[in-house]
């Protein structure tokens, strides 16, 4: 049972998953930063041009709520998040795009080794598999004399 465990954590596969998850954990912690800092700020700053007296997209919002029974329901809130979960998702795709864009331009060394490994032709199957009839007939007939 050891033995499958150490199997299964050395897989490639699993590894490559572990540190997906870590580097996603990690840029998770950039692109909010960049969201938070950069791209929210400037969102605030035109949406405080278009409704004056707010700041940012909560402050927009905030009076998009009713109450039934003292209970409140609060949906510019989750308006709020879902323009706040847009602009995350944009600037996740700008970053993507950039880094795809990047790996088209700069190939990467498996890439290149791929290339230059010529394909097999057809002529060399053929003599391939003429060579093992020939090896086998060798074979039965040495097996023959033997009998």
């Amino acid at each position: 049972m050891l033995k499958e465990f150490k199997e299964f954590i050395s897989r490639g596969s699993v590894l490559d998953l572990a540190v997906g998850v870590i580097i996603g954990g990690a840029f998770t912690g950039i692109v909010t930063k960049l969201t938070d800092n950069v791209i929210t700020p400037l969102i605030g700053l035109v949406i405080s041009l278009i409704f004056p007296g707010t700041k940012n997209v909560e402050d927009a919002t905030k009076g998009l709520s009713f109450s039934v029974n003292g209970i409140k329901f609060d949906y510019g809130a989750v308006i709020s998040a879902v323009i706040t979960f847009l602009i995350t998702a944009f600037v996740l795709f700008l970053i993507i795009k950039a880094v795809n864009k990047a790996n088209t331009i700069i190939p990467k060394k498996e890439a290149e080794e791929i290339e230059e490994e010529e394909p097999e032709t057809t002529e060399a199957i053929l003599n391939d598999i003429r060579e093992l009839l020939i090896e086998q007939n060798k074979l039965e007939a040495s097996q023959k004399q033997e009998e």
